[in-house]
């Protein structure tokens, strides 16, 4: 990881400053969104925060079982170890939606109706924090002018083609968002879309393979998609067999609004470039 400064024994990468940013515009939008809804903003507040906690552990997790887990069985005290690196965002999200699930049971908060308030913010966060992520993608067949140069090779800029798809996601997300037909919706849209998303760039990546040209990051995100598509259709027949309402208040889109996502992503690319350089 990039390091920006240091005190003492204590360094700030610049992953971690891109991953506070978008976790502070996560933040709110999803604060917006929970005062349009109706729910308890200091609530919502604590869920999001805890749930961070939460996504982090089942990144860390995710990332050691699935792409090197004989390595951390061998020194199981380098799990601990994250800022080396090695998180994933498939298991932050699965680790993220468990614990969620378990503390609005225990809250006594509507999860589906919560998970509709986050979904905007959630790809918002993590559009702006893949910016600065260090995790480049594969050497250039052909080499493109937006191509990365990392140690003499000519790389695929892969946080790039997510932050754009990412920002592109969460502008239908938002544009949507007062047009969901059951509480859900707009969470299972987000779990599709990204994980879409995810199979995408993944083959701009270097991960574990584990047939032809797929990874295991491609069939987890298959795996998601089936299950969100699954536990969609659930939802909606249950609400539709109680009878619940859906919580669906109009949100009008400021024109200012539309220029955001555009503006995000100038700046990120012109800062990715900025820090790296281009392949020339």
């Amino acid at each position: 990881m990039k390091p920006i400064f240091s005190i003492g024994h204590f360094t700030i990468y610049l992953f971690g400053i891109t991953i506070m940013l978008g976790m502070l515009a996560g933040l709110w939008i999803m604060t917006r969104e929970a005062k349009r809804k109706g729910l308890e903003q200091q609530h919502m507040l604590d869920l999001a925060l805890y749930t961070i906690f939460a996504g982090i552990i089942g990144a860390r997790l995710y990332y050691v079982v699935a792409f090197n887990f004989e390595y951390y069985m061998r020194n199981p005290l380098e799990i601990l170890m994250i800022q080396q690196g090695g998180l994933s965002i498939q298991g932050a999200l699965i680790g993220g939606a468990l614990f969620g699930y378990w503390y609005t049971k225990k809250k006594e908060i509507p999860f589906w109706r919560a998970a509709d308030t986050f979904a905007p913010g959630i790809i918002l966060g993590q559009a702006i924090g893949r910016i600065g992520c260090d995790v480049f993608g594969i050497p250039m067949k052909n080499i493109y002018p937006w191509g990365i140069n990392i140690n003499n090779q000519i790389l695929h800029p892969a946080q790039m083609y997510e932050m754009l798809l990412d920002l592109i996601l969460f502008g239908y997300l938002w544009r949507n968002r007062d047009r969901i037909q059951y509480d859900g919706q707009l969470f299972i849209k987000y779990i599709v879309g990204f994980s879409m998303n995810r199979f995408v760039v993944e083959f701009f990546r270097t991960n574990p393979i584990i047939f032809g040209p797929f990874s295991i990051a491609h069939l987890t995100s298959v795996g998601i998609i089936a299950i969100a598509f699954i536990a969609g259709k659930i939802i909606k027949r249950k609400q539709e067999n109680l009878q619940i309402d859906v919580a669906n208040e109009t949100a009008a889109v400021r024109n200012g609004e539309y220029i955001l996502i555009p503006a995000i992503a100038a700046v990120g690319i012109w800062f990715y470039y900025f820090i790296h350089g281009t392949s020339y």
